[in-house]
């Protein structure tokens, strides 16, 4: 005896479907929630069971979903759905969703004895001889390619001969033998019915004229797609009616006019048809004159993202500035929709988990448009931007296109996501397709291969996301408004992890502020010493495993409320896994501590020297890329030829220079590290320690000047979270001390330099103090 198992049911009251047959349900309210609630169990399995008016069905057919998709010709979808088991229904039973959910037990089919055997040879004969008056070859070696006479005979679901009330005696009889009776007596029937209705029409059809000819024939197509579940197709004048009655642009109308002038010229039979419907309802389903009514109320947009989100004030001066613009505009009776150049560009760069993405939705609620989310990472392909020839099979328009569709008005806020990480390759190079959509003065025409037509997104405001600058091609960057986005401090992580993250988790582990309280100090612990991060993403997911520890704690301990302090983090999520370090690291001459930027943000680089006997010569180890190297022979030389002022003897330096980077997995480049290498050159030659709380970044010259770099507030950020004091930069760089938040500016004591000479001065401990550790 089978075991019995929950699935959600769907009652079907026009088909029944017997194991084994394939066929497409057009998917309404409850079919679709059967179809959802399939989808999502473990099983993948849904029942399908004929409605009755007099009782409840006893039996149905386990089936699964095999695709879901639109109606050919139509607007609706539908689900294509195979049966597998014939089941016996029980008892009502609880499931999630909106489906209603039965248990039911599957049917076992005992094994064919000789006479189950015998009967299945004579309806496989009936059968065949009536496929062969069809000539249904095709049919025919599928029947006689089946050997179990029960999947024999539940083919009969598919018999057109067979009247609904058979076909359910059929599902209601588990026992094979006395399906295979039944089936002989009416496939018997049948078969001399249709030899008689064979002989009459072959008698009438010699005097029948062409007008009746035609007109069977079309009587015959209308009962067969009747009997399919098919509409009429859709025709020339269908379209031509639509085209007219749409709110379309007058270019637009006529070139959706020109379409349906070639659809009524071709022929039914034509191909060019199939692509000339699919494109009139691709341009008849684009919101072409819809818009939506932007906000004006400043107070009331700065508010919402506020709300949103903590801190990212740039972003936010930006919305507030571009809607008190347009609100202006409007004041002055001036156009505020369309028009060359006035739509939005503006692209955040940033390490992940910082909040980009999800700035999309808020900038939209600001200001009261649609929102729809375009990822373009890893698109490698040209034709996802601009859309297909439709000369090509499969054609689609590109996810510009349909992204406005999605919308559902000409004016939504589109986040093209992932922004550097798009390729390229011998299909194109998708960013250059971006130039037109995203160049303010271009693409208030912009047209897409498939659709052939201007489309005006002037005034969509676009808003892309990446995590390297460097990744974004110029041209590309060179059209759109930079908003740098480097990160957060350690009070702005615990702020947003009290205001937004933890009330989020709390929520999903069904906790209320009642029953689990965070202290402040925990969340500043956390944030200190178990993240090193510049975003909150994994600030998250510890919040999430200790709000989950915690409501195992209270499942198990029965108590009431919980309060997690920083003594208390340990039991739920281990030791730190983060500790100032730059003590230790430096405890030796030859290793000064750099900053760098990485795609994941802001991070701190030990780099070390070494020398050894041998023949003279520099070494470098720890996957540099050519930049790096080069600043290593660069300080290399500046050491040398600068020995006597920096007090190292030149003596030291004529030996095996070993100069090494650690995480040798990881590749490192960029033109930060000259003067780090400087100063641990000069450390491991003169026996001087490197002090633990400097960090550097910086270029070097030949000549001892210090050039600038990128990546500023992100390398300061870095060196807050690593625990240093005092960091130097190049002097060339102070104006970007504007962008660093205040409390990062007052924990360290930023040095802008000229010389790296200086720099060697203050950063390495002074010759009596190392005299003195020495003694």
């Amino acid at each position: 005896m089978a075991e019995a198992k929950s699935v959600p049911v769907l009652f079907l009251s026009e088909s029944i479907v017997l194991p084994g047959m394939v066929v497409p349900i057009e998917l309404d309210d409850a079919a679709r929630a059967a179809v959802d609630a399939a989808k999502a169990s473990e099983s993948g399995e849904l029942l399908i069971a004929p409605r009755l008016e007099d009782r409840y069905a006893s039996y149905g057919v386990l089936a699964s979903i095999v695709q879901v998709g639109r109606i050919a010709g139509g607007s609706g979808t539908a689900a294509v759905v195979r049966g597998t088991k014939r089941a016996h229904i029980g008892a009502g039973a609880n499931g999630p969703g909106t489906a209603l959910w039965v248990e039911v037990t599957e049917v076992e089919e005992p094994p064919a004895t000789d006479e189950v055997r015998t009967l299945a040879a004579d309806y496989k004969k009936l059968l065949l001889a009536m496929l062969q008056r069809r000539e249904a070859w095709q049919i025919i070696d599928f029947v006689n390619q089946l050997t179990d006479p029960s999947a024999l005979a539940d083919t009969a679901g598919y018999a057109s001969y067979l009247t609904q009330v058979q076909k359910r005696q059929l599902l209601e009889t588990p026992d094979v033998g006395a399906r295979l009776n039944a089936l002989i007596e009416w496939t018997g029937d049948h078969l001399a019915e249709v030899e008689v209705t064979d002989k009459i029409a072959d008698d009438v059809r010699e005097g029948m004229e062409k007008t009746q000819k035609e007109f069977l024939l079309r009587q015959q197509l209308a009962a067969i797609r009747k009997e399919l579940g098919e509409g009429e197709p859709d025709g020339s004048d269908d379209y031509r009616a639509r085209v007219e009655a749409a709110d379309l642009p007058e270019k637009v109308r006529e070139a959706a006019l020109r379409e349906v002038g070639k659809l009524e010229r071709s022929s039914e039979q034509s191909p060019e048809g199939g692509w000339i419907r699919t494109w009139l309802d691709t341009v008849l389903d684009l919101p072409w004159n819809v818009t939506t009514e932007d906000s004006t109320d400043l107070k009331s947009a700065r508010e919402i993202l506020d709300a949103d989100h903590h801190g990212l004030e740039d972003v936010k001066d930006r919305i507030v500035e571009y809607l008190a613009v347009r609100a202006r505009r409007a004041q002055r009776g001036m156009a505020v929709v369309g028009g060359r150049g006035s739509g939005a560009v503006m692209v955040l760069a940033g390490p992940p988990g910082v909040g980009k993405t999800s700035l999309g939705e808020s900038v939209a609620r600001a200001l009261g448009r649609k929102f729809v989310r375009v990822a373009l990472g890893g698109v490698r392909d040209e034709a996802e931007i601009r859309g297909h020839r439709r000369t090509y099979v499969g054609a689609l328009p590109g996810r510009i296109v349909r992204a406005i569709g999605e919308a559902g008005s000409m004016n939504p806020v589109v986040l093209l996501d992932e922004i550097d990480k798009v390729g390229s390759d011998y299909r194109g190079d998708p960013s250059a397709a971006l130039l037109e959509v995203l160049d303010p003065a271009q693409n208030h025409t912009f047209r897409d291969h498939y659709l052939e037509l201007d489309l005006d997104l002037s005034d969509v405001v676009f808003l892309a996301t990446a995590n390297l600058i460097e990744n974004i091609p110029s041209a590309l960057l060179d059209r759109m408004e930079l908003i740098q986005i480097d990160g957060y401090t350690e009070d702005d992580k615990v702020a947003i992890a009290r205001d937004f993250l933890l009330p989020r988790q709390a929520e999903r582990a069904a906790l209320t502020e009642a029953e689990v309280t965070v202290t402040e100090d925990a969340l500043r612990k956390i944030a200190a010493d178990y993240t090193r991060e510049p975003g909150v993403r994994q600030f998250e997911r510890l919040l999430a495993k200790a709000l989950r520890k915690a409501t195992t704690k209270l499942a198990s301990d029965d108590d009431q409320s919980l309060t997690i302090d920083e003594p208390d983090l340990v039991d739920y999520l281990g030791r730190p896994r983060f500790l100032p370090e730059s003590a230790e690291r430096t405890a030796v001459p030859g290793v000064a501590t750099g900053l760098a930027v990485t795609g994941l943000g802001g991070d701190v680089l030990y780099i070390e020297a070494g020398a050894t006997d041998g023949e003279a010569g520099l070494q470098l180890t720890g996957q540099l890329g050519d930049v790096m190297k080069e600043s290593a022979q660069i300080a290399l030389s500046y050491v040398r030829a600068h020995a006597e002022q920096l007090g190292v003897d030149p003596k030291s330096l004529d030996r095996r220079i070993h100069v090494h980077v650690p995480a040798g997995a990881v590749p490192k480049d960029g033109p930060s590290a000259g003067v780090t290498m400087v100063t641990a050159l000069v450390s491991m030659a003169t026996g001087r320690q490197v002090r633990s709380d400097v960090g550097m970044t910086g270029e070097v010259t030949l000549n001892g000047r210090v050039l600038p770099i990128g990546g500023v507030k992100q390398k300061l950020l870095a060196a807050q979270r690593a625990g240093l004091s005092t960091v130097f930069i190049p002097q060339r760089n102070e104006a970007d001390l504007d962008d660093v938040p205040a409390d990062v500016l007052e924990s360290l004591e930023v040095k802008p330099m000229v010389d790296v000479a200086d720099i060697i001065a203050q950063a390495l401990a002074p010759a009596e103090a190392e005299a003195s550790v020495a003694a």
